[in-house]
């Protein structure tokens, strides 16, 4: 029977799409689909893309195999059929497969504890201003990036002058409203005197 098996390889950056067309005979068409999927099974993950095309390679693989399994054994012919050999997941090299899918399970905890560590450790967090502290503003008022220097230096444009802690409170004229996330309990607003 006429038919097309598919093939895939995943090359980092780059990547290749196989394909071998022609008449099969039972044992031939069964060999060449075991064949190249198995290749497929540890070639094909490789690139970016390929994650998301090797499932598909696969998948389109299964309509000549199925067409190859109704197929009558072979007999006579011109010469030697081809031996399929054991089945797809019996084969050694197809459950190098194995290996981008351990990577994917390892890579999701791990992210998950390196975001653990990175929050905990405090990086991308906003500081905690405390009444006396001196910021200097790396973003504007809409988008504040506030970083506590040292009152000293040049680099102080605002000192916190105090919290208002009730509703009734209110910041002096000239001062600025800092951001809640840089109160100890992300709802008390900092008032900001300019530090010049």
């Amino acid at each position: 029977m006429q038919a097309t098996v598919r093939g895939h390889q995943g090359l980092f950056l780059l990547m290749r799409f196989l394909s071998r067309s022609g008449m099969f005979c039972r044992s031939c068409g069964l060999a060449t689909y075991r064949e190249m999927s198995a290749n497929t099974l540890w070639q094909g993950w490789w690139s970016p893309l390929s994650v998301a095309i090797t499932p598909v390679t696969l998948l389109m693989n299964l309509g000549p195999r199925s067409r190859f399994r109704k197929l009558a054994a072979p007999v006579g012919g011109f010469g030697p059929s081809l031996d399929p050999g054991r089945s797809l997941l019996r084969r050694p090299v197809a459950l190098l497969f194995l290996v981008p899918m351990a990577l994917v399970v390892l890579a999701i905890p791990t992210l998950f504890v390196l975001g653990a560590f990175v929050e905990g450790a405090g990086i991308g967090q906003a500081p905690t201003l405390a009444v006396g502290d001196c910021v200097r503003n790396e973003g504007d008022w809409e988008d504040q990036d506030l970083e506590i220097v040292d009152c000293g230096s040049a680099d102080a444009e605002y000192q916190v002058t105090r919290r208002l802690n009730t509703s009734k409170d209110e910041c002096a004229d000239g001062e600025l409203l800092a951001d809640l996330t840089y109160s100890p309990d992300r709802m008390t607003i900092s008032c900001l005197a300019p530090a010049r």
